[in-house]
Parts: structure tokens; sequence; C-alpha cells
């Protein structure tokens, strides 16, 4: 009798608006009742989430909870999941605060559904399911996300890896960086693999290939918040090194006005701090030296092959020289020989004469920004002009510092400076006049293409170039990873199939 009379409430889904508001709220109260009926009944109430008045759509899904029990929670949370596609904001909030509530019955049922829509449901429904997982995780209590559902979390996250956009590799790593289980040591160094795996490090690198150098900075940049005096960057600094650096000047990118050779020195001169034992020490060290030389001009009168012929001022490439000297004083310092047992004497006199002019430079710099900078504080080093001097003098002050070490006899890799645009630790005596302004992002972008005309007017040096552009890194993440894996750089193929529920 009551089987019969559950049947008529579930038949009430075609009836009208009425019939169809009581039967949203009593299939799923009485659903418990009827597991003969369970099939029935929850397609029944996904035919009411369906609907096509927003108010019944809404109950509908406010209730779907009420049947994750047992085996119906995975196909519970895949509907769910599906349902994130709407527009509705409303809606939308219901079928987030639904997924919450059942996360909390079974995290790992929960995570199954969610997971088997990221790998094979239609694009808006990976997008948005991703998205959940990379805000609301971090939302959970410790008692809902236990180590077992943060392994399966790892487990299902690297099944997605193996083909994704930048985008959603971005998203994935603050996911997987979020778990609690990979906050160690060990557990960093599982994500850094992944990162390497990520960046085809094995693979030759192609730097006319945009795609392919916009990969290995996103993954760089994921890279390098995990490194540390226990997480190596030995493995991509050694890339870097090989592949990279005898290619900078030809690389390109896809992101427009994008400086991609200081990009690429930035990210190098990060991860040096954080390099281990490497195998090809002098060989890396020498490529290293060989760049940095690129960027050292030798003074004017020195030069007799007519180059710079006129009497003409070399351009010093501020932005790039701070990141290549750091570099090199970092590496240096596994090899402090390296200027005086492993180049001849000659070499080595040419290197002090470039050193010598670069900071002759540097003094008429570091001289006119402070003047300009004098006696000014709170506000006033907040307009842009200001912030342009005040990175550029941390950036000029660095490399004083880096020169002196060099200079000493035997070269010395003692002293400690905090990359321009990292936010200082601790105020090191060679930087307390550096600024006040320790909150700036990020020195220098367009140093290739010259300095702003703005710049040029504020400073009037006899020469030299950084750039201004203040962002770090906040272009739009793009692209996809896995090429040949039905994603590709224009992203994932299309995998809609409707209601697959």
């Amino acid at each position: 009798q009551h089987k019969d009379a559950y049947q008529a409430i579930l038949d009430g889904v075609k009836g009208g608006a009425k019939e169809k508001r009581l039967a949203a709220q009593f299939i799923p109260k009485f659903f418990k009742y009827f597991p003969e009926l369970a099939d029935s009944a929850i397609n029944a109430q996904l035919d009411l989430c369906e609907d096509e008045d927003v108010s019944i759509r809404r109950q509908a899904i406010k209730e779907l909870p009420q049947f994750a029990t047992g085996d119906n929670l995975p196909r519970v949370a895949d509907i769910l999941t599906q349902l994130l596609q709407s527009d509705d904001s409303a809606e939308f909030n219901l079928v987030n605060n639904a997924l919450l509530s059942i996360f909390k019955m079974d995290a790992k049922g929960t995570l199954g559904g969610l997971f088997s829509q990221i790998l094979q449901g239609e694009d808006i429904v990976r997008e948005r399911a991703i998205k959940f997982l990379s805000t609301k995780l971090k939302t959970l209590p410790e008692e809902v996300m236990t180590k077992e559902v943060e392994e399966f979390i790892l487990t299902e996250s690297k099944k997605v890896l193996e083909d994704v956009t930048g985008e959603e590799f971005v998203l994935f790593m603050k996911i997987l960086s979020g778990l609690k289980s990979l906050q160690t040591v060990s557990g960093r160094q599982q994500l850094v693999e992944l990162v390497a795996q990520q960046a085809d490090l094995e693979q030759t690198f192609n730097p006319s290939d945009p795609d392919c150098v916009d990969r290995l900075l996103q993954c760089t940049r994921q890279a390098v918040p995990l490194f540390s005096k226990n997480v190596h960057s030995t493995k991509f600094v050694t890339y870097f090194c090989e592949h990279v650096l005898p290619n900078l000047s030809s690389l390109t990118t896809p992101v427009e006005g994008l400086d991609i050779q200081l990009e690429v020195l930035k990210l190098l001169a990060e991860m040096s701090s954080f390099c281990g034992d490497m195998e090809k020490l002098e060989s890396n060290l020498k490529k290293l030296f060989d760049k940095l030389l690129e960027y050292m001009p030798l003074p004017p009168e020195e030069a007799e092959n007519g180059e710079n012929a006129g009497n003409e001022e070399p351009k010093l490439q501020f932005s790039y020289v701070e990141c290549l000297l750091y570099s090199f004083h970092q590496l240096g310092r596994k090899l402090p020989d390296f200027l005086t047992s492993k180049l001849n004497a000659e070499k080595l006199k040419d290197f002090k004469i470039r050193l010598q002019y670069f900071a002759r430079g540097l003094q008429v710099y570091i001289r006119q920004l402070r003047l300009a900078l004098q006696g000014k504080t709170g506000e006033a080093l907040k307009t842009e002009e200001n912030k342009i001097k005040v990175v550029a003098l941390k950036i000029t002050n660095n490399i004083n510092v880096l020169i002196k070490d060099l200079f000493h006899i035997p070269p010395s890799y003692k002293s400690t400076v905090t990359l321009s645009w990292k936010p200082v630790q601790k105020a090191d005596a060679s930087q307390k006049r550096a600024s006040e302004d320790t909150t700036s992002s990020s020195p220098p972008k367009k140093t290739s293409a010259g300095p702003k005309r703005d710049a040029r007017q504020i400073y009037n040096p006899p020469s030299g170039k950084y750039s201004s552009n203040l962002g770090r890194f906040s272009y739009e993440q793009r692209g996809s990873f896995r090429g040949g894996r039905g994603r590709g750089w224009g992203g994932r193929g299309n995998h809609s199939r409707g209601r697959i529920y």
C-alpha cells in the first residue's frame, strides 16, 4: 500500500507545478523507506532538477543530499558536479552547498564523483569542478580531510595532470600544495617531481616555439615556491643553464609585451639559491659566466674593434645583470676557484675591467636615485614614479654589493642580498638605504625594449637600462601542457556528453 503511495508521489513529477513542488519535498523525505524504488526516485528527482521552473529546480537540488546514502553517494556527487554548470547564481550556490554537505558524509565518495566529471565531463563542468576543489577543499575540517582522503586526491590529480591546460595545471598545484600531507619535505619533493614531469625537462628545448617556452615558464613558476634548503632546484637550474641560457636571445612568447628574457633570468636567480650538487657544475658556471659577459660591456676606450665607434656609451642593462650576477654568485660558491683557476689570466683581467666599468656607471645611478628619493616617505613613495626609483635603487645596490665581493682577492661569495623583486626579510647593512618601501613586488620587466621614456626623463642617466613594469608574472595562464593527448595547446577536446547521469 505504502509503495503504491510513494509511486504516486514519483509520478507527480509529470504533473503540474503544484504536484512537482510536493514531489520535490516528499520524494527525498520518504526515499529511505523504499530501497527497491531507489533508482526511480533518484531519476524522478533529477527530472525536477531540470525543470523549467527555477523554484522547482532549486527545491529539488536543495534536497539531493538526502539521496546520498551508501552506494548512491558517488552517483549523487556525480550529478551535483554536473549541475555546477548552472548559470543561475542561487542554483549554483545550492549545488555548492549540497556538495559540501555530502563531502562531510563521505569525502572519498564525493571526490569520486567530482574526479569522474573532471576526467570525462563537459568542458564547463570540468572547469567548475576544478574551481570547486581549488576553493572549497581548504575550508573543510581535518576530520574530513584525512590522510587517506588526501592520498586519494593526489592519485586522482596525477591522472588529470596527464592532460591539462595551463590554467588547470596552476589550479591543481594550488590544490595539491594546500594538502597537509604534502607540507613535509618529502611531500614538497613529490610536488617538484610532478612539476618537472609537466615541464618535460627530458625533452629537447625549442626556443622558437612560444608554447614550449610558455609551458617551461609556467611550470617553473609553480616549482619556485616549493624549493628550500632541503628541496633542491638542481634539475631546473641545470636545464636552464644547459638549454635555456644559450638560447636566451631567440626565446619567443605568446604573451604580448612580456620581456621573456628577463622573466627567464629572474626565475633562474630565484632558483639558484636552492641548487644542490650539480653534475656539470664547471660547464654550467661557464655558460652562466659567458651570458653575464654579454651584459657587462667593456668601456668604450677599451674596445678596438670599432663596435663602439664614436665613443657611444654602452647600455647598462641593470635588471639583466642583477639576475645573472646573483645566479653566478650563488653557483660560484660551489666552485670558488672558478675565476682564479678555471679562467686564464687574460679572461680574468677582462672580467675585472668590465666589472670596474659597470661599477662606475652604478655609482652615478645610485647617487642620482638617492638624491631623488631623499626625504620622501609614506605616500610620496607610493607614486608610480617613485616606485620605479625605489626598485631601481634596490637593483643597483644589489649589483654593487655583488661586484664588491667579486673584486676581492681571491673573489668572495659571502655577501647576501635580497633580489629586488622579493620582499625584504630583514634589513641587510648593504640595503638599509635602498628603500623604505619593501612591499613593491617586482622589478623591471621590459629591459630589452629600453626604459620607459619617462624613466629616462626622471634620471637623465648617461646610459643604462632597467624596466619599470612593477607587476610580477601576472599575465593570464594559457595553453595546454600535454599536446598529443586530446587537448593540445588550443585547449581540451570537447567532451560534451549532455546529461549522462
